[in-house]
């Protein structure tokens, strides 16, 4: 009886060592390969970061699609509005045909912004 609790002890404790070691192992391989995949792409992600920074001023909630293309150049204009889509912005058309962007989570200070607006002009 012995023998047998002996061996699946030894059976146990090995199955227990060999599956943490794979646990580590994998778990580092998924981390190299998240890192090589943010190396590959790290043009889409710096684009939209600085597409962000663009949209984040305090003082304008909206930049003109020819002030973004401007300074975020080497991407076609389609590939561009997917960029600015990515990093949260939405696209307004003006009275004229422009068209504009704007972030997502500025759209409280826009409203905000134009109410303001809207009551000077009132007064």
């Amino acid at each position: 009886m012995e023998a047998a609790l002996w061996s699946t002890f030894s059976a146990l404790l090995g199955a227990l060592v060999g599956g943490g070691i794979s646990y580590f192992l994998n778990r580092q391989q998924f981390a190299n390969q998240l890192a090589l995949a943010r190396e590959q792409h790290r043009t889409e992600f710096m684009a939209e970061e600085t597409a962000r920074h663009f949209l984040s001023h305090k003082g304008f909630t909206d930049r003109s699609f020819d002030t973004l293309r401007q300074h975020l150049g080497g991407f076609e204009d389609d590939e561009l509005r997917k960029i600015l889509v990515r990093a949260g912005a939405m696209r307004v058309f003006r009275e004229d045909g422009s068209e504009w962007w704007r972030l997502l989570s500025r759209m409280d200070e826009f409203i905000e912004r134009k109410d303001l607006d809207r009551i000077t002009r009132e007064i």
